[in-house]
């Protein structure tokens, strides 16, 4: 046995038409951590997922899952593991116990502990007032919580959340996320896919981003924030269609520091530099000297929203940087990997052999 619940290593998935779902992926996962991956739509998530807890038969690669070999012993890895897929498992024509004495039979728990079991879990996730209620009446939020516990039915050392709170109101999503937080506190490793990127900020030790099927940034949540260069300054302009205007007069070379990246957004411009809250004020004479009117600004510093905004390319419009320097992107791709190696801006490994961690 290892002391990762997950390792991964140059994992593969190719389709029968050709398509490269995942590409070289790495991923070690600590036991007991509660780990992240995020991407946009087909970036290969659900598709890694699938390969961990052997739905799908990976092209090319090794995966161990709690210390077994994924493709030669799918069975003790589905033993070990729980997983809640983006729809519901549950049958709504049963009744919330119902559902779970169906899971129990399914992961074979001992007959002596079921009713236990299944009163620990109604507790667990605060469904015991609505047990012998069918699960077709009750409320999205209800039915997610139900899924989540017959997927920890076998008291799994791993479980896998894929979008587990796609669609629930704020109220609900909340109610979920102390709900995972308990059973990580509880000793189970957790691994979440997610699109709430505040989802993941608030739960996850860590993170990886994948993008067209490679792992192109890894990190804590505040080490991904940092990577993306500093505080980040938005100006919002009375003309939005001057934008270009003030871009170039936020890139002089002596209003901010080398590094800066200037974007245009729908209503101005958005600076990230490591000066941006000290020299905002210089900006907004600059642009009242260029006859640029200014109708709003404001300084914040990076949320996960910049970090895969940027990793992913998907900023809009983006304006070269201040003297040529690396954009916020190429800053957080290119983070060592921990063996000597980077992520370049593709995603590919360049140089060392070791995975995300």
């Amino acid at each position: 046995m290892t002391d990762y619940a997950i390792e991964a290593r140059d994992v593969a998935v190719t389709y029968a038409d050709g398509t490269e779902a995942v590409r070289g992926v790495d991923l070690l996962v600590d036991e007991g951590e509660f780990f992240g991956f995020l991407g946009p739509n087909g970036a290969g998530k659900t598709t890694v997922i699938k390969t961990l807890v052997t739905l799908l038969r990976p092209t090319a690669g090794s995966v161990e899952v709690n210390g077994f070999d994924a493709i030669a012993d799918p069975h003790s890895v589905r033993a070990t593991v729980g997983y809640m897929a983006q729809e519901t498992s549950i049958d709504p024509e049963l009744t919330a116990y119902e559902n779970l004495r169906f899971a129990c039979d399914a992961y074979g728990v001992p007959k002596a502990d079921r009713t236990e079991r299944i009163d620990e879990l109604l507790e667990l996730v605060e469904l015991t007032d609505v047990a012998d209620k069918v699960a077709d009446d009750f409320s999205g939020g209800m039915k997610k919580r139900l899924d989540a516990a017959t997927a920890l039915v076998h008291r799994p050392q791993l479980v896998f959340l894929d979008e587990p709170t796609t669609g629930l109101d704020p109220a609900a999503r909340n109610r979920l996320w102390e709900y995972f937080r308990r059973i990580n506190d509880e000793g189970t490793t957790v691994f979440l896919t997610t699109q709430y990127l505040e989802e993941a900020d608030q739960l996850c030790d860590r993170l990886s981003v994948i993008q067209r099927g490679r792992v192109v940034a890894d990190g804590s949540p505040a080490e991904l924030k940092r990577r993306v260069g500093g505080e980040i300054l938005g100006v919002d302009l009375a003309d939005p269609a001057a934008s270009d205007r003030a871009a170039t007069v936020a890139r002089d070379e002596e209003l901010f520091a080398e590094g800066a990246t200037i974007e245009r957004t729908e209503s101005g411009i958005e600076v990230t530099a490591r000066d941006a809250r000290t020299r905002g004020t210089d900006l907004l004479v600059a642009l009242r000297d260029a006859g640029i009117e200014v109708v709003g600004f404001d300084v914040r510093a990076p949320t996960l929203d910049d970090v895969f905004l940027a990793v992913t390319d998907e900023r809009p419009n983006s304006v070269e940087g201040v003297g040529g320097e690396s954009t916020a992107a190429e800053a957080v791709r290119s983070k060592p990997t921990g063996d000597g190696g980077t992520v370049d801006g593709e995603g590919a490994e360049t140089g060392g052999t070791g995975g995300n961690r």
